[in-house]
């Protein structure tokens, strides 16, 4: 999510630089034996909007995971400002031969423009479809509307995420913001965990995101071993 003047280039700009990670990725040699190669595909909320860059989303679930014993390689897929279709724009390019799971977050630009729910659904089933074709398992994360778009809105566009999730058999966890606003708390719960624009998390607000994340991303490496020990 992002708001900016210079909204269209900066979106161009960090698809740029988002393309040339994934190339320095692919050209970086070969992979080590056991590593579990995975792809964070958002908006500014993976991205790191507003934060130094050991305090965004993909560094410190990097060393949450690192902490635990976990040999991962995590890809910043990440572009400010993204919607769905942003994200579905460029997901087929983004996995690259060498990731076998991905992180889907995104949504909250749809929601910041009021799109409708419908074809906030289509984009993000085009993104499970295009990890399917490509033997990619994913955690899709949700977004929950606010209410000032009407009951209906709300119902609608809360609904896609685990209906996708089950008809695709992807992991879902419910909210990205689940650290720090659990089961629809009021949003002065995160009081002190956000940045001045209301919409970003601060650094604790990710710690706290990333540890409440985390054991779903677990979930998705023990996923991933476990389709690889059995491959012949």
């Amino acid at each position: 999510m992002m708001h900016s003047l210079t909204y269209g280039a900066r979106a161009w700009l960090n698809k740029a630089l988002v393309g040339l990670m994934l190339l320095c990725g692919v050209l970086a040699g070969p992979a080590r034996a056991g590593q579990v190669h995975l792809l964070a595909l958002g908006d500014s909320l993976t991205q790191g909007y507003g934060l130094i860059e050991q305090e965004g989303f993909v560094p410190q679930l990097r060393a949450w995971l690192a902490e635990r014993g976990h040999d991962v390689r995590l890809v910043n897929g990440g572009v400010s400002g993204d919607t769905t279709a942003g994200g579905l724009s460029r997901v087929d390019w983004s996995l690259t031969p060498e990731i076998q799971g991905m992180i889907v977050t995104l949504g909250g630009n749809d929601l910041l423009r009021g799109l409708p729910p419908e074809m906030s659904r289509a984009n993000i089933e085009g993104i499970l479809q295009a990890a399917a074709e490509k033997d990619v398992e994913v955690l899709l994360v949700g977004m929950k509307a606010p209410g000032n778009y009407g009951p209906e809105y709300k119902v609608a566009f809360d609904a896609l995420y685990p209906e996708l999730a089950e008809r695709y058999g992807a992991l879902y966890f419910p909210s990205f913001f689940e650290g720090i606003l659990p089961d629809d708390a009021p949003p002065e719960t995160a009081a002190g965990l956000m940045q001045p624009d209301g919409i970003h998390p601060s650094g604790e607000g990710v710690t706290r995101i990333v540890a409440a994340l985390g054991p779903s991303v677990e979930a998705l490496i023990a996923r991933i071993s476990e389709k690889e020990a059995g491959r012949p």
